[in-house]
């Protein structure tokens, strides 16, 4: 699934994070990035517990606690806590895949990297190139986002980011363990519990919605793990 979703953060929320990435200290990108990685990732980013990067990263997560749309399709169970980079001049990020358990700084604790988020916190327009260029079976997906605008996706996909040839691409990027880890199931529940909210809307109080969102919920309840 590849799954835009929009207005994660509003425009203030948006403007507040700019504001103060702009004045942030960065580091060097490779410090997050695996053996192979590191070959083709030219970015900076802000460093694994930096204070802002707490900040700004907990402004995300409880947005995203509250975005019902991220929560019916990726039924999060863990999130590893938002990172932050930098694009310009040229820096890009080739072709890889992300590391499939992502350990959270300063913690034990470790999060299975069932999808990949990015967050775009920089307007297309004040950007050139940039585009998150995601493989997928229906071949190549270039995403280029509105500011506050994510893009969730598997983690198992091949994804690179392009050069940017003009001024600064700014974003938020993390994982997402999944109570349900296996994508076509995931993929499924989703379609239904749209469904159902559509019907719901468009019909209102039915006898037979009890027995669909039953159904939704055996489903969960069988494949999901907490």
């Amino acid at each position: 699934m590849l799954l835009q979703i929009p207005n994660v953060l509003s425009a203030a929320q948006v403007a507040e994070c700019r504001e103060a990435l702009e004045a942030a200290e960065w580091g060097d990108g490779k410090a997050t990035a695996g053996y192979l990685s590191q070959r083709v990732k030219d970015n900076v980013q802000l460093p694994e517990g930096h204070p802002l990067a707490r900040r700004l990263g907990g402004l995300i997560l409880d947005a995203l606690d509250r975005n019902q749309l991220f929560i019916s399709a990726a039924l999060p169970l863990k999130v590893v806590p938002p990172l932050f980079n930098r694009y310009a001049g040229g820096q890009s990020y080739g072709g890889h895949i992300d590391g499939a358990v992502r350990p959270v700084f300063g913690t034990p604790h470790r999060v299975r990297t069932d999808l990949s988020a990015t967050l775009f916190l920089s307007m297309p327009e004040d950007y050139d190139g940039g585009e998150l260029v995601i493989e997928s079976g229906f071949g190549s997906q270039r995403i280029k986002l509105a500011a506050g605008d994510m893009v969730l996706y598997p983690g198992t996909s091949v994804h690179r980011v392009e050069p940017v040839t003009r001024g600064v691409r700014l974003a938020a990027f993390f994982w997402i363990q999944s109570m349900v880890r296996d994508e076509a199931k995931r993929d499924i529940l989703f379609q239904l519990d749209t469904a159902l909210q559509q019907i719901g809307r468009d019909v209102g109080d039915h006898p037979s919605l009890v027995q669909i969102a039953g159904a939704y919920h055996n489903m969960l309840r069988l494949w999901s793990d907490t």
